[in-house]
């Protein structure tokens, strides 16, 4: 298999380690399906098998300053006597060739101690059969048959070394290496648990912060993300662990005296007006023509409030979305919008003003939604002000792709959905956004609570921007200059542990959100 980016360089930031496996394994796992195949690999559990590499080779380094510096200089020369030997260490140089020693130009000598180094951490990781199924495909082959001495070979390199100064380390280097594989055979994720909890001061921080990425990355991908309940029963309950939060205190304004006493009738605008166009047998289509009568109805029932949903200017995307996956006759979501105006299909703010005063003689206040978690895919901000969104500069998996249809009414800007949506194949965390004068494109993560899908038709605000929180802000100071009552809409996703926990999780707790444990924060860097 011919793949020519650099991989799993030991300088690799946590960014560009992850985003060199996902490369790998959709690469590898595109042949595999162009053959018939389903023998896929996991790009977290790749990732995984890289990191594991890297502490590897540095716990190696680690031991031969303080213990063995002729750890292997000794060994090239027993290997030098054995013909059998130099056979093992000639076929793993043709077979798993290094372009950094080629590259170098070393002296022989040297370019054989660091190729025998090469097989030692090759053997360490063959002696591991959960990161052997990780990364069989690169690590052992179909077909490919060391010679026979290299059981004898791999004793060698067990048998020959000196034990262990570190406090953390007993034993030789070699069965050291291999002893989380040898506890926990089946389980990637449990051998990473275990190195964490036992080889403290062997760990240097960055490879700490990679091993605790790892295990996110690898829950980003196994965690279940269930559709609503259907024939199949109840999904399994996921409960969030906020035990590494603060806890949080409340702090309510006092409510003033009608405020207890509300009792409000919830209506859905758009339903309720084509239910009176048919109840009173005339076009009833906008908020100023909603008869006194049903006000009246209301106020004599003991209503106090009427909330009515679906006020605001919807996303059209949002729409074609719906209209493009088989439902023709669909609006668009009341909570995918395109901005604070009332629509001008219910009249505008002409309209509301008119039934504000009606409503207001038989004493009903009238109640509105706010959400301030997230707009439309097409919604102005994302137009004008797409540095308000949680986003990134390339898609967050290799196999997403945005050839569709563009959902933007704004020649300035395309907007695409991930393509696997329409066949309802995948549900991609993010969409594409591309300025049509500039190039630039950015890919910005949808709108999710991390208990299901993402909402597909919105678009997610970034609570750590400041100029998003005052724009939020604001915007909320407009719908309050308007309506008495607000109702929140996925008010919850706007706690902090929950931004945290969903947008930028701490180092061993991610997995809520795909793509998104790259970006997560210590507790102390997400509260500066």
């Amino acid at each position: 298999m011919d793949f020519f980016p650099p991989l799993f360089a030991s300088d690799s930031d946590l960014a560009a380690l992850h985003r060199q496996a996902a490369e790998l394994a959709y690469f590898y796992n595109s042949k595999v399906k162009a053959k018939g195949g389903n023998d896929w690999v996991s790009p977290g559990r790749l990732h995984a098998t890289a990191v594991l590499h890297q502490l590897y080779q540095s716990v190696l380094t680690h031991h031969l300053a303080d213990s063995e510096p002729d750890y292997f200089p000794r060994l090239t020369n027993l290997i030098a006597k054995n013909h059998a030997a130099q056979e093992v260490l000639a076929f793993y140089i043709k077979e798993f060739p290094s372009p950094l020693l080629v590259e170098q130009n070393l002296p022989i000598d040297f370019f054989y101690e660091e190729s025998l180094r090469g097989y030692f951490i090759h053997q360490v990781m063959e002696e591991n059969p959960a990161l052997v199924k990780a990364a069989k495909p690169f690590l052992s082959p179909e077909g490919l048959s060391f010679p026979q001495a290299s059981l004898a070979l791999t004793a060698l390199l067990g048998g020959h070394g000196q034990s262990l100064s570190s406090s953390a380390m007993d034993g030789d280097i070699f069965s050291f290496l291999t002893r989380p594989a040898k506890l926990y055979p089946d389980s990637l994720l449990d051998q990473i648990t275990y190195i964490l909890e036992h080889w403290g001061e062997l760990i240097p921080q960055n490879l700490r912060m990679m091993l605790l990425r790892a295990i996110d990355f690898v829950q980003e991908e196994e965690r279940p993300h269930f559709p609503a309940v259907g024939a199949g029963g109840k999904p399994p309950m996921h409960v969030p662990d906020y035990s590494l939060f603060d806890s949080e205190y409340e702090a309510f304004t006092a409510d003033r005296n009608w405020m207890p006493n509300v009792i409000m009738m919830a209506k859905s605008t758009l339903v309720w007006l084509d239910q009176l166009s048919k109840e009173y047998g005339r076009q009833i289509d906008t908020l100023d023509k909603i008869p006194d009568e049903e006000l009246e109805k209301l106020s004599s029932r003991g209503f106090t409030a009427l909330w009515l949903i679906g006020l605001w200017e919807r996303s059209t995307a949002s729409r074609k979305v719906k209209n493009y996956c088989g439902n023709p006759d669909a609006e668009a979501s009341a909570y995918s919008l395109k901005n604070y105006e009332i629509a001008d299909s219910l009249g505008g703010w002409a309209a509301l003003d008119n039934l504000r005063q009606r409503a207001s003689r038989y004493n009903i206040r009238l109640a509105s939604d706010m959400v301030p978690n997230h707009t439309g895919i097409d919604g102005d901000w994302v137009i004008n002000h797409h540095e308000y969104f949680i986003r990134q500069s390339y898609p967050p998996f290799p196999s997403y792709t945005f050839d569709g249809p563009n959902l933007s009414d704004d020649p300035r800007v395309e907007i695409k959905i991930e393509d696997h949506y329409y066949d309802q194949s995948d549900a991609a965390v993010t969409f594409r956004r591309r300025d049509l004068h500039t190039g630039d494109t950015t890919y910005i993560f949808h709108g999710n609570d991390g208990t299901s899908m993402p909402w597909n038709d919105t678009a997610q605000l970034d609570f750590l921007n400041p100029a998003t929180r005052e724009a939020v802000y604001q915007q909320i100071k407009h719908v309050a200059q308007n309506f008495p009552i607000i109702r929140f809409d996925a008010a919850m996703t706007l706690a902090k542990k929950h931004i945290q926990r969903l947008w930028y999780p701490a180092p061993g707790h991610g997995g809520d959100i795909a793509g998104r444990s790259q970006y997560g924060l210590e507790e102390n860097e997400f509260n500066r």
